[in-house]
């Protein structure tokens, strides 16, 4: 659930749709915060436009979630 502890960073990950087998097609996108400062710690799909995306957080202060870093590939035009 949502109150899992998340521990490291989403590495490359790749979102599919339910049932999808084969190569990742456009519009199926890769998630990665494997980097210095990365935080992004769990992806799910919820439809192809929406996900829920969870914050590591800060380093120094476990309370608080003020920033997030991580990236996005292999978008679709008005995805």
């Amino acid at each position: 659930g949502s109150d899992d502890i998340i521990a490291g960073n989403v590495s490359k990950y790749t979102v599919l749709p339910v049932g999808y087998c084969g190569l990742p097609k456009k519009g199926h996108l890769i998630f990665d915060a494997c980097f210095e400062s990365g935080n992004l710690g769990r992806v799910d799909h919820i439809t192809e436009f929406e996900y829920d995306l969870f914050i590591r957080p800060d380093t120094c202060n476990p309370r608080f979630r003020v920033w997030f870093n991580f990236t996005v590939e292999n978008v679709k035009e008005s995805q």
